[in-house]
């Protein structure tokens, strides 16, 4: 009688981004789920720092200890790393040719946003304070090739769905992460094929808590300090033309991502208050 065949290990989702778009509190809330598995933690790192990346390595990496949960379901494995928004298309192919069903999923936040809370993140390592630094300090990170490379929503959509049928990668967005929670999870469960049940069950409490990196959870972050009116002109400028291309993309009206020019003048916060927000300022 002829043996069954060894399946190899596989990966079933993967979080692909973006930076500061709050894939911590994804995280942290698919890490709640009894079909999860995140062997390796959040942000693995594999396709951005491998020098000769192998994606049967990468599935073993993130093999789990068991693929059925308690209750007899599926379990699915994988991992979120924002950086890979920025993987090139021969390493986003391997992915594919190794693990052609997976599930991905990005998050993407106003770019104006992501690259004035980035800046604050660079300042905070270079050990300054925001009225230490120069406008053109700023405006040099917002140029810096790192900054722009993050910010190419429009760039990293096209070559992962050059590469993946459409309907394999969700958009989800960082607005709806503050203002809609338990939707988000929603989708997302529906994208990943597991219980969506497990994520209704929790209070509202559970689902809009702050969770910032590295301080433990329910950690209260502190809202960053408001974008500098003479800076938000250049990056709208940045910003602008990919902006009306991801309306098109996604057929989402982002005419929000626009009125931060109010919000700026008033000198008002630049993120909702939501605590998903306030965690994705602590984002790597």
């Amino acid at each position: 009688m002829a043996s069954s065949p060894t399946l190899l290990p596989t990966v079933d989702f993967l979080g692909i981004g973006v930076q500061k778009g709050g894939t911590t509190w994804l995280y942290h809330q698919l890490s709640r789920h009894p079909q999860v598995a995140f062997p390796r933690g959040k942000e693995v790192h594999y396709w951005d720092t491998a020098e000769h990346p192998d994606a049967a390595d990468w599935a073993r990496l993130l093999e789990p200890p068991s693929r059925q949960s308690r209750s007899g379901r599926p379990i699915k494995t994988g991992e979120i790393t924002p950086a890979y928004a920025t993987l090139p298309s021969d390493r986003v192919r391997a992915i594919r040719d190794r693990c052609p069903a997976i599930r991905l999923f990005i998050s993407l936040r106003n770019p104006v946003e992501r690259a004035w809370s980035a800046a604050l993140m660079g300042l905070a390592r270079a050990q300054m304070l925001v009225h230490e630094a120069s406008d053109q300090w700023f405006l040099d990170h917002f140029h810096s090739a790192a900054s722009q490379a993050r910010g190419d929503y429009v760039g990293c959509l096209d070559r992962w769905r050059s590469v993946f049928p459409a309907d394999q990668l969700l958009v989800l967005f960082q607005d709806d992460i503050a203002s809609r929670p338990a939707a988000v999870l929603e989708m997302l469960a529906d994208h990943l094929g597991i219980d969506a049940s497990e994520f209704a069950s929790l209070p509202d409490t559970a689902v809009r808590e702050v969770v910032v990196p590295g301080l433990g959870d329910g950690v209260v972050s502190t809202a960053p300090p408001p974008l500098r009116p003479s800076l938000l002109g250049p990056l709208l400028e940045m910003y602008g033309a990919d902006i009306a291309t991801l309306e098109r993309l996604t057929g989402r009206d982002l005419s929000a991502w626009r009125e931060v020019r109010s919000v700026a003048r008033d000198g008002a916060r630049m993120t909702t208050t939501c605590g998903a927000t306030l965690a994705a300022d602590a984002e790597s």
